[in-house]
């Protein structure tokens, strides 16, 4: 009760600040030590070997949050099963004019136009390689840079740059806020794309005498015909997997019109049908074996098991944090446990994408 009304309050508390700066706070708290502490492997029925890697929980902490590999191991304290960090890029960069980060309370989202603010490959690296024998599941999402003379060669770099300390690689093309990022989409940017990514990736491997799993992040405003498109790139590359999905530019349904219109990218509430639709049908388009991570608008235990049964093999969620704070984490694999139990289960695999067909065919906004 006491931890709970704490909680509120600092929430109450991060809400009278500008959301970029209440960002701040919370790293600058979690880096601290501020911050509670869960078991992440406290619910041995929800751990699975994914990727070659075994996560004690399929929950993970979304890329963004934590851009320069601050607070991993804190995020990792909180439950979440692994941490992704980044969106890093091989230079450093300020990224878009503030303000650029703006809460919508009344729809429980959030829309951000950071444009890949962050301190570059070589602060990560030194963040990451001091931290690595500490264990724990920790992926680098990896982008180019706004104003680079050639983005795949910054991707490649990136897979290069971080082959020895990444649990996973995330391949981020599907932000709305650097212009033309999404063109990479595309069949044929993404074929040239993927070739080289998964060529570096299969070369540090040989270097290493580790191969790192690769994903592709992907938007929820794609149309069917670049959906497939996406699939049939994946699997001729033998991309490891995807994550489903990013932000969206639509607006469809928003209750505060005001905020609403600001440009960027839409993520929280709001994105989670949309997202879960397009989950679905990247589902049915790879088939059941591929590793899917799903994200978007994940604020309650009950959206976590949805997006199992719409065909995720593991979570992430970010801007729900901003509403509920880390309770919800906890919330959320007691009711993934539960929901288990509940249904005569041994494990989230038996009830990945029981309701694909279901939500595929429902239509988007």
């Amino acid at each position: 009760m006491i931890t709970s009304l704490a909680s509120r309050f600092a929430l109450g508390a991060l809400h009278c600040l500008d959301a970029e700066a209440a960002h701040g706070v919370t790293i600058r708290a979690l880096a601290a030590g501020l911050h509670p502490r869960t078991d992440n492997a406290q619910y041995q029925s929800l751990a699975q070997t994914v990727l070659g890697l075994n996560f004690p929980n399929p929950l993970g902490m979304a890329a963004g949050f934590d851009k320069n590999g601050e607070v991993p191991d804190a995020v990792l304290g909180l439950g979440f099963g692994f941490a992704e960090v980044g969106t890093v890029t091989p230079l450093a960069q300020a990224g878009n004019p503030k303000p650029r980060l703006f809460r919508l309370p009344a729809d429980l989202g959030v829309i951000n136009r950071f444009g890949f603010n962050n301190e570059g490959h070589a602060a990560l690296l030194a963040r990451l390689e001091a931290r690595r024998r500490r264990g724990g599941i920790v992926g680098v999402n990896v982008g180019a840079n706004k104003d680079t003379a050639d983005r795949i060669a910054d991707y490649v770099a990136g897979i290069r740059t971080f082959a020895a300390v990444a649990s996973y690689f995330t391949v981020n093309v599907s932000s709305p806020n650097t212009p033309g990022l999404r063109d990479l989409q595309a069949k044929e940017a993404l074929d040239i794309l993927l070739a080289a990514v998964m060529a570096e990736r299969d070369a540090a491997a040989s270097r290493t005498g580790h191969k790192v799993p690769v994903l592709l992040k992907i938007a929820p405003d794609v149309p069917s015909e670049g959906l497939e498109d996406i699939a049939a790139a994946v699997q001729q590359h033998a991309v490891d997997g995807l994550i489903v999905s990013n932000t969206t530019l639509s607006r469809a349904g928003l209750l505060d019109a005001a905020t609403g219109q600001e440009p960027g990218g839409l993520s929280g509430r709001p994105l989670f049908r949309r997202s879960t639709i397009v989950l679905a049908r990247m589902r049915k388009l790879v088939g059941p074996d591929l590793p899917i991570i799903g994200v978007g608008g994940i604020d309650t235990p009950e959206a976590a098991f949805t997006k199992i049964t719409a065909g995720a093999t593991l979570l992430q969620l970010y801007s729900a944090l901003v509403f509920k704070g880390p309770r919800l984490v906890t919330d959320i694999l007691a009711h993934l446990d539960g929901e288990l139990r509940r249904r005569g289960l041994s494990s989230l695999a038996e009830a990945q994408s029981v309701n694909v067909d279901a939500w595929a065919k429902e239509t988007l906004d």
